[in-house]
């Protein structure tokens, strides 16, 4: 049971970073060519500033990843 909370937490995670890697790439035509670092940098401070498409729920699901922990989730994208 708890490993299958922690599957969907997963999946819910990658859905928000997903819907925000969205949303910068429309205000910026070459975030997609940047590097996964630079990405989740932005991803981790846009999150910590309270990003205006986030909710408090999806900030809270956010908030304990670290630029580490985004890296990875966007590799598995």
């Amino acid at each position: 049971m708890e490993e299958k909370r922690k599957d969907l937490e997963a999946e819910r995670q990658k859905r928000v970073i997903a819907r925000i890697v969205e949303e910068l790439s429309a205000s910026s035509p070459d975030f997609y060519y940047q590097s996964t670092s630079v990405i989740a940098a932005q991803i981790e401070t846009y999150v910590s500033q309270g990003g205006g498409g986030l909710n408090q729920d999806d900030r809270a699901l956010l908030k304990g990843l670290s630029k580490r922990d985004i890296e990875i989730v966007l590799s598995l994208h």
